[in-house]
């Protein structure tokens, strides 16, 4: 089994997470996202819905559900910068498909890159219920912050 390549990006991810659930602290903690999958270029979070989480109408309310495709789409950014580097959201798109249960339903949502240069990011990302149903979509553009050099 070939290892999976990793990028300083990849591994300050990996370190943030570690230490926001260790001390609680971050959007992760506060909505309680999970890391399934940190990979260069692509990233899974995944969320079990709470009625806290809820809308006038009793289901999820859409800023959960964008805050988990905007989590996970810049931190397939992230996962995809050289050290030093950084990026913020410029824009964020998303398509709201179908209601999510309040009720302990579990999300996925997957991030990945469809293109990374030396100024600006572009992501596309997916958010699915339990059963594989497409609850939202969405697409954003980041600003990519090249290291520092001193020069």
């Amino acid at each position: 089994m070939a290892e999976t390549p990793t990028t300083a990006g990849l591994q300050q991810l990996k370190d943030l997470i570690n230490m926001g659930v260790e001390q609680g602290v971050g959007v992760g903690a506060l909505l309680g996202m999970t890391a399934e999958t940190l990979e260069p270029g692509r990233v899974v979070f995944a969320l079990v819905t709470d009625p806290r989480f809820s809308n006038p109408l009793g289901t999820v309310h859409g800023g959960i559900v964008s805050t988990l495709l905007d989590s996970a789409m810049g931190c397939a950014v992230h996962t995809s910068l050289p050290e030093g580097a950084g990026y913020t959201t410029l824009e964020l798109k998303v398509n709201f498909v179908r209601a999510a249960s309040i009720e302990g339903t579990k999300l996925r949502c997957e991030g990945t890159v469809v293109h990374l240069g030396r100024r600006v990011a572009t992501t596309e990302g997916r958010v699915t219920d339990e059963n594989g149903k497409l609850i939202a979509h969405g697409t954003s553009t980041c600003m990519v912050f090249p290291p520092v050099t001193g020069e």
